[in-house]
């Protein structure tokens, strides 16, 4: 996810999240094959176990971690893209993405092109795209995320929800000047979560269900002003998950999780400082709110050397309504990143996390664990902690 930050002005909107990696261009298919391979050793303490029916819902004890993981500064993935002029001004382009496990070899996403799989129309109007692809929330916020979504600690469900990525949607996407624009409806999210301790409801499914049209539909806009050394994005998110109690998972219904973000950021040098902040609601099938929060974020990039980059941010959450208790303890993160590159395409890094009231990423019951049963490595806490420190060193390339 870190590449896709990375673009400013009409690339946000009009390119793919590989678009910055560089590529082998085969001219005759008109088709470029890119990818990233990040490796790196971690270290985590006060680590349990996923909260799910599969242990009885119980974390287990503390336990310190050493291991090897896929995915620091970069998800590892690899991708196809290509475009086609078709006349008129217009272009035909598809983008197929693949997520793997660089340490196992196996893919992620449960779903072999699991970060992205669209095919669209491109003019001087915009973008129209069909598949499965990330929110208009998600890619609004991308350029004001000091981290850059990176992979391993950025709390991205805690910002954007565990729907960053959705099946079944058509995207809208245009820059006219400084204001780029866009805008998604999904007919079925193919987000699914199990219930966990916390958070005691199923939650998502497949969608597409004749005669319930509403069932795990989602949709979402958002707005990106980009001139000069000032830049702000707004954006609004919904989901409307079928939402059953995990005690009668037959009395099911939708819920609706709504997410409204708003960010900024401003140049200075070789410094970027960045803050936004987003309000989020959900209501369960009944109409009734069980989680209610307000996410706050600032931090910033300084380029110290042509070579050396470094990366601060803090993550707050003041969590106002969880599952019905108002007094429920607000996590919030601190991350440092540093970058040094060997070359255009290689770099070495170290990626540390403290994180309080819930494990690296602030991974927690109130966004249903949805980052550690994506990732396959738990960052939840064990029983009777209330912080997590998380260390790891990499290597990344890009091709």
């Amino acid at each position: 996810m870190k590449d896709f930050a990375r673009r400013k002005g009409r690339q946000l909107v009009l390119a793919t999240a590989g678009a910055l990696v560089s590529g082998i261009s085969h001219a005759q298919s008109g088709v470029t094959l890119y990818g990233v391979a990040d490796m790196n050793v971690e270290f985590v303490n006060h680590l349990g176990a996923v909260p799910t029916a599969a242990n009885g819902f119980d974390p287990g004890p503390a336990k310190h971690a050493y291991r090897m993981n896929s995915g620091g500064v970069s998800g590892s993935r690899w991708g196809l893209r290509g475009a086609e002029a078709i006349g008129g001004g217009m272009k035909a382009m598809f983008v197929l993405e693949s997520g793997f496990n660089l340490d196992t070899g196996t893919t992620q996403q449960n779903r072999f092109f699991g970060r992205q799989a669209y095919v669209g129309l491109q003019s001087q109007f915009g973008q129209v795209s069909l598949g499965r692809q990330y929110t208009a929330l998600f890619e609004a916020m991308a350029n004001f995320v000091p981290a850059s979504y990176s992979t391993q600690y950025e709390p991205v469900v805690a910002m954007a929800g565990p729907n960053f990525r959705e099946d079944n949607t058509v995207k809208y996407s245009a820059a006219f000047g400084p204001v780029a624009m866009l805008a998604h409806w999904s007919f079925g999210t193919g987000v699914a979560l199990p219930p966990t301790v916390g958070a005691p409801i199923v939650l998502g499914g497949n969608g597409e269900v004749p005669g319930s049209f509403r069932r795990d539909t989602a949709y979402g806009a958002g707005l990106v002003y980009n001139a000069g050394a000032f830049s702000s994005a707004i954006a609004y998110d919904q989901f409307n998950p079928t939402i059953a109690p995990a005690a009668a998972p037959g009395n099911a219904g939708n819920g609706t999780i709504r997410k409204v973000a708003v960010a900024a950021s401003y140049t200075v040098g070789p410094a970027k400082i960045m803050a936004g902040y987003r309000w989020g609601q959900n209501k369960n099938e009944n109409g009734a709110v069980f989680f209610r929060d307000d996410f706050y974020w600032i931090g910033g990039n300084y380029q110290v050397t042509p070579s050396i980059a470094l990366t601060l941010e803090y993550n707050y959450d003041n969590v106002r309504n969880q599952f019905g208790n108002a007094n429920a303890a607000n996590p919030w993160q601190i991350s440092l990143l540093a970058n040094y590159a060997l070359s255009k395409r290689t770099d070495l890094y170290l990626t540390t996390a403290y994180a309080r009231h819930a494990g690296v990423g602030m991974e927690s019951a109130g966004f249903f664990f949805a980052s550690s049963l994506s990732l396959g490595n738990s960052y939840a806490l064990a029983n009777g902690q209330s912080a997590m420190v998380g260390a790891a060193v990499g290597l990344r390339h890009k091709f």
